[in-house]
């Protein structure tokens, strides 16, 4: 395999990988012209078809229990090695699907998690110390409590904290990135591809990259990108950062792109935007829960098309040209 074939592919264009897979095997000749577009459109799609056919040559191709457990998505997955048990095939299903996406795309830590959301799913959950912690969609945590401090490790995803009263240990929240500990706060943790994003919304919160252990501190309305090695210039707010709470996403003159990828995290399969009108910026609010009707909203204010290829892969496009 050579070093670009073995490059880790994004979770969202290895779903949609694994989906084309399922869909083919229905043996329509549309869906295989259309997975044929998809494949040649970008080479981070043929690359992950690419890993997903090794994967198969690894574990036994066709009733191998790992492509079984990597076809059924990631919901499936987790209930497929449930399935398995304790033995030597769940074992290898775990190894095999962590060596072939990475840590950082597929994180078997996220599979572990004590809490955890699917795709599309927020939950909240009360802690012992009446702490709530809201999870956003593919979100995992893991809860260490003991006599000195009260710790929260984000393992994926984001999450909103409003820190219970009364009890005078510290409450830290880490990632791989950084360390923030709440100074009576309600503030966001977010999991980026770049770093981990810690915003307060209300009170104060002090952070420190994993490397580096001098603190800063953020007060209302200020958020900073925390990275391995050191802290970001600290930013006012975004515009409705914790609106997803509430089932929305609020954006304020954001490019399309950078909304159909937030978008993208609330659905199954892959949900792309052609580079034509990838620049366009875009201003309001969008219903997380259903989001063709946000995918449609869009129609009357940008030149755009919405295209479904399947249920499982769906662009946002120039609209066509009108002709006589």
């Amino acid at each position: 395999m050579t070093p670009v074939s073995s490059k880790p592919v994004s979770a969202r264009v290895l779903d949609a990988a694994i989906a084309w897979q399922l869909s083919l095997d229905s043996g329509n000749p549309v869906e295989r012209e259309a997975f044929a577009q998809w494949h040649a459109a970008h080479e981070e799609h043929a690359r992950a078809w690419r890993q997903l056919g090794m994967l198969d040559q690894r574990f036994s191709v066709a009733s191998g229990p790992a492509r079984t457990a990597l076809l059924q998505s990631r919901e499936g997955i987790r209930r497929r090695v449930r399935k398995l048990g304790n033995g030597l095939a769940s074992v290898v299903a775990v190894i095999g699907l962590a060596l072939f996406v990475g840590d950082r795309y597929l994180p078997v830590d996220y599979w572990l998690a004590d809490q955890r959301t699917a795709t599309g799913e927020q939950r909240t959950l009360r802690l012992s110390d009446g702490t709530l912690i809201n999870l956003n969609t593919h979100s995992a945590l893991d809860v260490r409590f003991d006599e000195k401090q009260r710790l929260i490790v984000l393992q994926e995803g984001e999450i909103l904290v409003e820190t219970g009263h009364g009890d005078d240990r510290p409450f830290i929240v880490e990632t791989r990135e950084g360390r923030m500990r709440a100074l009576g706060t309600r503030f966001l943790v977010k999991r980026e591809e770049t770093g981990t994003r810690l915003s307060v919304l209300q009170s104060a919160a002090a952070a420190h990259a994993q490397s580096n252990p001098d603190e800063q501190i953020l007060r209302e309305g200020q958020q900073v990108m925390i990275r391995n090695d050191d802290l970001g210039p600290i930013t006012a707010l975004n515009v409705g950062a914790d609106a997803w709470t509430r089932g929305m996403l609020v954006v304020d003159n954001v490019r399309l792109e950078d909304l159909v990828h937030e978008l993208g995290r609330y659905r199954r399969g892959y949900l792309g935007v052609a580079p034509q009108v990838a620049d366009l910026r875009i201003t309001g609010s969008f219903p997380l829960h259903d989001t063709q009707l946000a995918l449609t909203a869009l129609l009357p204010t940008l030149p755009v098309q919405i295209e479904h290829h399947t249920q499982w892969w769906v662009t946002v496009a120039p609209k066509a040209d009108a002709k006589p």
